[in-house]
């Protein structure tokens, strides 16, 4: 691509994209959302791709390719949003990676010492993601069990298998479809805090709701 051409293509995408920034509610800073991220990498690549043959094909790919991007990002920035929303004071905490949400339920909301049965406390919380995802159908949830290092590790796997699954029969329970929902158990593999310490052993006993959209699986 000449310099002529990637200039034209860095302004076209840049003009294509300014809609989708926005301002952090909490520090009030200018951000780039996900929207804005994926659909400038699309158009950019695509862009490329259509300059082989002419400086307005090139702007037809990047528009066309950048609003691919952008529309999985902004389907997925809408629904953390309504989350973040639906959530608020609850306990759970909502993380972006990527295009995927992660919702961490912590073991003081979800399951009682040793136990797999879901506690009342939980209930509220799962309606209101299951509620969510019911209106972003295009998405799927993986759920997660973890525990921390105290016992055996085969009876830990087991426990963290026990807690994912009765996360997932609730949440179906509730209208979400079977075929949206899988499980994982990963014991105590996966700490995201020391287990030397009581306060980091309450962090690892937890249950994590990915959500990622159906068109990345």
């Amino acid at each position: 691509m000449n310099p002529c051409k990637q200039s034209a293509l860095a302004l076209l995408v840049t003009a294509a994209l300014m809609g989708c920034q926005s301002y952090d509610a909490y520090t009030g800073d200018q951000k780039v959302n996900n929207a804005t991220k994926l659909g400038g990498i699309g158009a950019v690549l695509c862009g490329a791709i259509g300059s082989r043959e002419s400086s307005e094909r090139a702007a037809k790919y990047a528009l066309a390719c950048g609003g691919i991007g952008a529309g999985v990002g902004a389907y997925m920035d809408q629904q953390e949003r309504i989350l973040r929303d639906e959530l608020v004071g609850s306990g759970v905490q909502v993380q972006r990676h990527g295009n995927d949400i992660i919702l961490v339920m912590p073991n003081k909301i979800t399951f009682d010492s040793n136990q797999s049965l879901l506690k009342s406390s939980a209930y509220s919380r799962l309606n209101s993601v299951a509620k969510v995802m019911k209106k972003f159908d295009q998405t799927l949830l993986e759920i997660a069990g973890h525990t921390d290092s105290q016992g055996k590790a085969s009876y830990n796997q087991s426990l963290s298998e026990k807690r994912a699954n009765s996360v997932a029969v609730y949440l179906r329970g509730q209208g979400l479809a079977p075929a949206r929902v899988r499980t994982l158990g990963y014991g105590e593999s996966a700490p995201i805090a020391s287990n030397e310490t009581a306060s980091g052993r309450a962090q690892n006993r937890r249950v994590e709701l990915v959500i990622r959209p159906a068109q990345a699986q």
